[in-house]
């Protein structure tokens, strides 16, 4: 079977062969309805492949971009890494997604990978650890965005969430509903969300004269060793909250097999979205984060940057919203 090139699309449809390239990269601004539709039902009827190495080569770009997700069993990762598929899968670019695991040899590989297959930008939740790499592409204005996390002293777009004012206001909530002995619960603090947090949470404690060293940071693995440590206490706290989804995992398994009730016996908060946060028994309070939005709007500013569009230099904050469900009661 003969090959149906862009020629036979532009004589089937009437126009010529640039108004048809046009169509294909998407550049609709000065193309009328009807023009589009015989483009695309010509498309159709001809089964017209595009030849994406030639318009790569053609651009001087490969239509792929990679996403380097910190780790991707963390929810919020899954639902940032969807919204950035989604939005580059209409722009007809494909998205490679690779799961660092928060090790920055393996974050390292992939951007070494990555740049080798010249995608034409990366999204990255940085480790942190890979600086020179981070400087490298800094200066040469790859287009890279950084995701849910700051580097010190990298001036690379990022687009993050005000984890302080967040747990500010979730601990203040536990506050006022009487509880004097709270606890925060994190990951060890390694990245910057995870200290932002714990700053939030001290803020709010210290402003009522409360134990605001009352932070535990430790490994997944040895969450619920430190929480049967901290209900060994007489002093337990009557409030806890998770510093993200995979802490609250270790929390739940904990209280369900030690039989403490929530909120009876503890209140308690997740820094996260969960899915199964508003239909758990009982229902957990929930700080959550516009995760889709921050994806979209990551995504657009890495496109931007590819075609060299004017666009913001500076870290962008989005707001979280504290959601107050059945696992927060006022202390008796």
């Amino acid at each position: 079977m003969k090959k149906v090139t862009l020629a036979d699309v532009a004589s089937l449809s009437g126009v010529s062969k640039s108004t048809v390239s046009q169509y294909l990269n998407q550049r609709f601004e000065y193309m009328s309805k009807a023009t589009k539709q015989k483009i695309e039902e010509a498309i159709e009827e001809l089964d017209y492949q595009p030849n994406y190495l030639a318009r790569s080569l053609k651009q001087k770009r490969t239509s792929m971009i990679g996403v380097i997700v910190a780790n991707i069993m963390h929810q919020m990762s899954t639902e940032i890494s969807r919204a950035i598929e989604d939005y580059f899968n209409k722009h007809d670019i494909h998205a490679i997604i690779c799961n660092a695991d928060d090790d920055p040899e393996k974050e390292k590989q992939y951007i070494e990978m990555l740049r080798a297959k010249q995608v034409d930008g990366l999204i990255i939740f940085p480790t942190g650890q890979n600086v020179s790499l981070y400087q490298k592409m800094e200066e040469e204005e790859y287009p890279v965005v950084f995701m849910d996390r700051l580097v010190e002293g990298i001036y690379i777009p990022s687009v993050v969430v005000n984890n302080a004012e967040a747990t500010y206001e979730a601990a203040s909530h536990l506050i006022k509903e009487g509880h004097e002995k709270i606890v925060i619960m994190t990951p060890p603090l390694t990245i910057s969300p995870r200290v932002e947090r714990v700053a939030g949470f001290k803020k709010a404690m210290a402003e009522h004269q409360l134990n605001a060293e009352s932070v535990i940071s430790a490994e997944i693995s040895e969450i619920q060793k430190e929480m049967k440590m901290l209900f060994l206490k007489e002093d337990a706290p009557t409030a806890m909250i998770a510093g993200n989804d995979r802490v609250l995992m270790e929390m739940l398994a904990f209280f369900k097999r030690e039989k403490i009730a929530i909120p009876e016996k503890v209140s308690l908060i997740v820094f996260d979205n969960i899915p199964f946060a508003h239909f758990y028994h009982p229902s957990i309070t929930s700080i959550i984060q516009p995760a889709f939005e921050m994806g979209t709007f990551a995504a657009d500013l890495l496109m931007k940057a590819i075609l060299k569009e004017e666009t913001v230099k500076e870290n962008t904050r989005f707001q979280c919203r504290l959601e107050i469900r059945e696992s927060t009661k006022p202390k008796k």
